[in-house]
């Protein structure tokens, strides 16, 4: 079981948090007990969470031509640049996003947020987490097609 949670976030206490209460109800208990697990994090098990999460490019469903190419290397810059100035990597939610609009999500995002400064970029980065540690075990949940 921790090792299913520690999928959907880096964090070993909130993966022992979660699992320490099964079994839950239904989903939504489960749902919720991983937002205030999430919404406890102290800062060294959010930068546990933000370590445990991947750099790796999406994926660009639909994008298609020679700007799509320019895009990759915009957001390859961002996501540097990003790194540079908040020494983690870029996380954000992208759940109910169609693929066509994926890229321009994480572009605009990204660009978004290098205008913050650290402490509030913190407090965004860890919502962004608990928000796809949610999705993720969302999908774990969801019955199979």
């Amino acid at each position: 079981m921790r090792s299913a949670l520690l999928l959907c976030c880096g964090s070993h206490r909130w993966a022992e948090r979660v699992a320490a209460h099964r079994p839950y109800p239904d989903a939504d208990s489960l749902l919720a007990a991983s937002d205030e697990a999430c919404y406890d994090l102290t800062a060294a098990e959010l930068d546990e969470a933000l370590a445990g999460e991947s750099l790796s490019p999406l994926p660009l469903a639909g994008a298609r031509g020679p700007a799509t190419l320019a895009a990759h290397t915009a957001l390859r810059a961002a996501h540097a640049e990003y790194e540079r100035r908040f020494r983690h990597v870029f996380v954000i939610c992208l759940d109910g996003y169609r693929d066509d609009e994926l890229l321009d999500q994480v572009l605009s995002g990204i660009r978004t947020r290098l205008g913050n400064e650290p402490e509030e970029e913190r407090a965004v980065a860890a919502d962004e987490l608990r928000r796809l540690a949610r999705g993720r075990l969302a999908r774990i949940l969801a019955p199979g097609p």
